[in-house]
């Protein structure tokens, strides 16, 4: 009496076999989380720049529609962006030498949170023009332009070699000359009255950043 039934039929030990299965699965799911993450170019100590992704369309149709977003850095006429349109943006085909373009990512979450570019790259003359826009409204404010805009200026300028980067910004959008200041641009000149937009005319700020008033924050340290 009170003898335990169990006794008789011990438990058998897991097979070797069981447990390479769970291995193999663990390695899986690593490999599919791994396969999941964004692929990075250049780390900062917030944000990342990364390669643009076809799939990530639907967010990018969003923030080209989103005129709170678009606005500052309207040109010539603002218009909403398809589906179709906004893939050929984030895949335009064949590789175009004249542009490099990346996708910005909050490196905390891993989060796509807007998008920078230089185009217009001349290697003869050593030269590029500098573009960006934070999509994501919530991550305004919050300095990530800022080491974005570095992190592009150290691709341009210790990655490709280039001497010189210009950009241009509406005179209204305050918010981006003080993130260009603190990346290390300065203003250079300025087209007067040269952008109406809202029943009033503002001015194009023209700025430049060379490549010996820069210190590369990442690159350098991956040099011969």
């Amino acid at each position: 009496p009170g003898r335990d039934p169990a006794a008789d039929h011990p438990a058998r030990p897991a097979r070797n076999e069981d447990a390479a299965d769970r291995a193999t699965t663990a390695r899986r799911r690593t490999s599919l989380t791994d396969l999941d993450q964004p692929i990075y170019n250049l780390v900062g100590d917030r944000v990342a720049l990364g390669p643009n992704r076809r799939d990530q369309a639907p967010l990018f149709e969003r923030w080209f529609n989103d005129l709170e977003v678009m606005i500052p850095f309207e040109f010539e006429s603002l218009s909403p962006m398809t589906r179709d349109a906004t893939e050929h943006a984030l895949d335009p085909g064949p590789r175009n030498d004249s542009r490099r373009d990346f996708t910005i990512y909050e490196r905390e979450t891993n989060r796509p949170i807007g998008w920078a570019n230089l185009h217009r790259i001349s290697f003869a003359q050593r030269i590029a023009e500098f573009g960006i826009c934070i999509g994501d409204r919530a991550s305004w404010g919050k300095g990530y332009g800022t080491e974005a805009t570095q992190l592009v200026l150290d691709f341009a300028f210790t990655g490709l070699t280039l001497n010189s980067v210009l950009l241009s910004v509406f005179s209204y959008n305050q918010r981006a000359l003080r993130t260009y200041e603190k990346a290390g641009f300065h203003e250079i000149g300025r087209w007067r009255q040269a952008h109406w937009i809202g029943g009033r005319a503002y001015d194009v700020v023209f700025m430049d950043c060379l490549a010996a008033e820069f210190v590369s924050p990442v690159l350098a340290k991956l040099m011969p």
